[in-house]
């Protein structure tokens, strides 16, 4: 199977013409696996065609949003009803109160939310709106959670857990940059000596629940408990990035799986069905300090955007997050309620079978090949690493066997599967994979596996 055929590299040469690194966002030029990207010319389900026309098994989905998988029906039906009214009118339209709505009510921490167009924007939003809030200018994150590409939050750990950070990024001054704290994922007693040393200066603390963008990794018993107490003494705002984990865990997301009441949340993909969206929200006080109502200004000529709205609210309807929410009508925002109870065709009971599938699968592959893989997975989230150590912080992934994931990675491109191109990023399923895909891929992985 070549995948990397004529008319993907033609197409891939042209674009370092015109594109920086011939791409729009990093890591699909393959640049962490070596050689070039595949084009893509259409999608359906839990697969891909190329332009070459080679079939492949997607485990990346979008980077997450298409939990319904690619090219929904019902999806689709919504953006086209809604494409028919306009596509953008910079005034409020009731799909946004409906989407606000719904938020608020499936996850119980948001009081008030606000949409924008991208989870980086409902970060470095979230961000400027807890500083605003608290009149402080530190923050802590942690090594290996993203949280985009704002500013403040490019930003590594130095030589110690307390270090101040410095720019992770060209052209992120140094002043930015002091105002981040990095600490190490899952390391109370870190977490503990930062708050004693800074904790009347800190905004905010954010952090992915389940970090994703260093592969997957899970917080250790205990960990968000005391990260809430240390928060809530030092009057600072916790924010809960939820841009992946968002109605993707579950209908509350990672602080629902997990029983964390953050202050502010962000989220994105899902709540788009594919299209561009972002949105944070949380406690009424300190949503209240947003313009107009208060002194902290943000704003965006999408936001809100009636496509987004649509296909958003046919993806949660099909979560069976929402009834009757009439994503095609100008004059009612629709009605959104929550199911009572859980019905045989539960997607989330379903995307919990194919991840418990999938990892059983996968770690019966590494085994059988006698190769150390550490498979981590949490509902329709997943990653291997290539150690034979546990994995609970960037530190610990650091340790995975990169090489060794480059062969793994061509070994299943070849064999018709796409995985992430990086050792460092999640792999997603839908409940457009079917057991025969899942069945393929397991088939697949014991066969590279073999050969590493």
């Amino acid at each position: 199977m070549a995948v990397i055929g004529p008319k993907s590299e033609a197409l891939f040469a042209e674009a370092l013409r015109y594109l920086p690194g011939g791409v729009n966002s990093p890591v699909r030029a393959f640049r962490a696996v070596g050689g070039n990207p595949f084009f893509v010319d259409r999608a359906a389900g839990a697969h891909l065609w190329t332009v070459d026309g080679d079939e492949l098994i997607d485990y990346v989905g979008t980077w997450g949003p298409a939990i319904l998988g690619h090219a929904n029906p019902k999806i689709i039906a919504a953006v086209k009803a809604a494409a028919d009214h306009g596509t953008s009118f910079g005034i409020p339209n009731p799909l946004e109160v409906t989407m606000a709505r719904l938020i608020c009510t499936m996850v119980p921490s948001v009081q008030k939310v606000r949409m924008c167009n991208s989870g980086t924007e409902a970060c470095m939003s979230a961000i400027r709106l807890a500083r605003g809030f608290t009149g402080r200018d530190n923050i802590i994150k942690f090594d290996g959670c993203y949280h985009g590409h704002g500013d403040s939050l490019l930003v590594k750990a130095g030589s110690g857990a307390l270090t101040l950070g410095h720019p992770d990024s060209a052209g992120v001054p140094a002043d930015f940059a002091k105002h981040t704290i990095v600490l190490p994922f899952n390391d109370p007693e870190a977490l503990k000596a930062a708050f004693a040393r800074h904790g009347q200066e800190l905004a905010a603390v954010i952090l992915e629940l389940v970090p994703a963008n260093a592969g997957l990794y899970l917080p250790k018993p205990g960990f968000l408990e005391l990260l809430r107490k240390l928060a809530t003494d030092h009057g600072t705002v916790l924010i809960a990035d939820e841009v992946m984990t968002g109605f993707r865990l579950g209908p509350a997301g990672a602080q629902g799986r997990f029983g964390l009441t953050p202050d502010l949340s962000t989220f994105g993909k899902i709540i788009g069905g594919g299209l561009p969206v972002g949105a944070f929200g949380g406690r009424a006080e300190i949503m209240d300090c947003l313009a107009p109502l208060g002194p902290v200004y943000q704003a965006g000529t999408l936001s809100g955007n009636p496509l987004a709205m649509a296909a958003g609210m046919a993806a949660l309807e099909q979560l069976h997050l929402c009834v009757g929410a009439d994503v095609s009508s100008r004059t009612s925002p629709g009605r959104t309620s929550v199911p009572t109870e859980v019905t045989r065709n539960d997607p989330y009971a379903r995307l919990e079978s194919l991840g418990a599938q999938l990892e059983a699968g996968m770690k019966d592959a590494a085994k059988s090949a006698g190769v150390p893989v550490q498979f981590q997975r949490i509902g329709s989230m997943f990653c291997g690493y290539f150690t034979s150590e546990p994995v609970h912080n960037l530190s610990d992934a650091m340790k995975s066997d990169r090489k060794r994931f480059k062969q793994f990675f061509h070994g299943m491109l070849t064999a018709g599967v796409y995985l992430a191109p990086s050792q460092f990023e999640a792999g997603f399923l839908s409940t457009a994979h079917t057991t025969q895909d899942l069945e393929a891929t397991v088939g697949a992985a014991a066969r590279v596996m073999r050969s590493l």
